[in-house]
């Protein structure tokens, strides 16, 4: 990515954080915020996506994050903030679907980013909707992104506590 606009990816299971971080993110540091479209499908659909749906999901995420980025290069703002990545969706769609034939891609995508913030599961799950799974689902998903980040060799910091702890967190690795 860019060196004039920095691009920060926001990993995690579900109900970590992910949006509020972005959301501090961009405001304390005068940029935007890319939210997570999987959210808007299935608030729009009402469902999850089906397999085939997938890639779909990631091709619209990376469309929004690229035209996130143009936007605040031609404004001047220093950083994008990304709700989640293609990898999440990916790892989404092996656990679910067992299938794996969109992790490479999204692999090397993640290696695309300035900065990779993973989201602990540190805070209360919450019930959200169609798209919630629940506290042990949660757990597992991030022990399996974790995982994943560490076999790909995939920097990150991990993030933790309440929200001021997470993005003084966020802010010292951006240095």
């Amino acid at each position: 990515m860019s060196a004039a606009v920095l691009t920060i990816a926001v990993v995690g299971a579900e109900c970590t954080g992910k949006t509020s971080l972005c959301r501090a993110l961009a405001q304390a540091r005068s940029g935007l915020w890319v939210p997570e479209y999987l959210r808007e499908f299935v608030d729009t659909e009402h469902r999850p996506p089906m397999p085939h749906e997938q890639s779909q999901v990631i091709v619209e995420q990376i469309a929004r994050e690229e035209a996130a980025r143009q936007a605040a290069a031609q404004a001047g703002n220093p950083l994008v903030a990304v709700d989640s990545t293609p990898l999440a969706t990916a790892l989404y769609s092996t656990l679910y679907y067992c299938d794996d034939t969109l992790l490479a891609a999204a692999v090397e995508r993640q290696r695309r980013y300035d900065l990779t913030l993973v989201t602990d599961t540190d805070l209360p799950w919450e019930p959200d909707g169609v798209q919630r799974d629940g506290p042990q689902m949660r757990a597992h998903f991030h022990a399996l992104l974790l995982d994943l980040m560490q076999r790909h060799r995939l920097p990150f910091t991990l993030v933790q506590g309440q929200d001021d702890a997470r993005l003084a967190t966020a802010l010292a690795a951006l240095g």
